[in-house]
């Protein structure tokens, strides 16, 4: 495989990357010098190298071959079954429910291509990549490779202002961005903690746009193979859907399916950086502190983790991405005891709660927002 990039979108350039892992490997082998954001503790880069010590020798960086082979059998049926009862319904208005039920199959299905991109499956990347083909651009529209690219450059530098492309997106996560907003964004920002639950309906056509832009326009690697199999996704999906429903049956059915699906998708990551610390500069902190400052975790049983794909236990997957997602539940009370021992917050709390703390946050960052946003500029 060739080289991963980074595509910074805001400026349309193309930057190397490397994989979430190696980072982390070298934050925990070096002294960094400085003070996190919250300014309780000095900088101390060995603080990882010891908590990754304790990880690995509790095995939980093992590769979870049966339970990926399991979980891939479980939601491929569900996707087949799905639109197996699509083509056996045919026109009715019941279709809406089915495509309500592959949503959720399309979110479980990004999740394990989540999962891929982060080397969680296979030990080799190339396996890997093929199998974030299959999930991603075959099976639910979106382009492995770009996601790979910009989520990498994300566990890099989590909540930070300029270099994190989730927290430089359509929400302002401090004050100073809301601010700094015109226009439509003003607007936007100023009222973020109303309209971010409805935005979310839009979630996965912008996932879908994101994806088909990097293909055709920057030079990740395979674009061809990345270009052709959304293709196929997209030709295939409106195919069918428009050969079963009269026109504005299939229209219904592509809305309520793509909108619960970026609803969904977007309800899982609300929880893990809204709300918390939100960097200028991450340099100012170490690997460790950077990560579990910035990170949420949402408690649950397993009803939640299954529902979020693991990333209700966002601290540990940032500090370990390649851990599988099964481990991760495992490596929670490790991590909490660690962060506890040298005085570092680890927060976590419900689900319900976590949303909460998200739009209480956009609210007072859309304060800072010119009160005459609602002239649209």
């Amino acid at each position: 495989m060739g080289r991963l990039v980074t595509i910074d979108s805001a400026i349309g350039r193309v930057v190397p990357t490397t994989d979430a892992d190696l980072a982390a490997r070298r934050e925990a082998s070096r002294a960094e010098i400085g003070a996190p954001v919250t300014g309780h503790l000095p900088a101390r880069g060995s603080d990882y190298a010891v908590l990754a010590r304790e990880v690995r020798r509790a095995g939980l960086l093992h590769r979870r071959r049966r339970y990926y082979l399991y979980k891939t059998t479980a939601v491929t049926l569900a996707y087949l079954g799905g639109w197996v009862a699509f083509v056996l319904l045919g026109e009715s208005w019941w279709q809406l429910g089915v495509a309500a039920f592959l949503a959720a199959v399309f979110a479980q299905f990004a999740f394990l291509g989540h999962d891929a991109g982060h080397r969680q499956i296979f030990a080799s990347r190339r396996a890997n990549y093929l199998y974030g083909l299959f999930a991603g651009n075959l099976g639910i529209g979106l382009s492995i490779g770009w996601w790979v690219s910009n989520h990498n450059r994300h566990h890099a530098h989590p909540n930070t202002e300029g270099a994190d492309p989730d927290a430089t997106g359509i929400l302002a996560y401090s004050g100073e961005r809301a601010a700094a907003g015109k226009g439509m964004r003003r607007f936007i920002f100023r009222y973020q903690g109303v309209l971010f639950f409805p935005m979310l309906l839009l979630e996965a056509g912008s996932l879908h746009y994101a994806s088909a832009r990097a293909v055709s326009r920057w030079p990740i690697a395979h674009r061809g193979w990345e270009g052709a199999l959304l293709a196929a996704h997209l030709l295939g999906m409106v195919g069918v859907v428009f050969a079963v429903l009269p026109a504005g049956a299939a229209i219904a059915f592509l809305a309520v399916q793509q909108g619960l699906f970026g609803f969904y998708m977007g309800c899982t990551f609300a929880p893990n950086h809204k709300g918390m610390a939100v960097l200028t500069d991450d340099r100012s902190t170490d690997f460790l502190r950077r990560q579990v400052l910035t990170s949420r975790n949402v408690r649950g049983g397993w009803a939640v983790d299954t529902a979020m794909g693991g990333l209700n236990y966002q601290i540990e997957h940032h500090l370990f991405p390649s851990m599988p997602r099964p481990n991760l539940r495992h490596a929670r009370p490790m991590v909490q005891d660690f962060c506890t021992r040298i005085g570092v917050p680890y927060h976590e709390t419900g689900l319900f709660e976590s949303y909460r703390e998200a739009l209480s946050h956009l609210h007072d960052a859309g304060k800072h927002a010119d009160s005459t946003a609602s002239s649209l500029g």
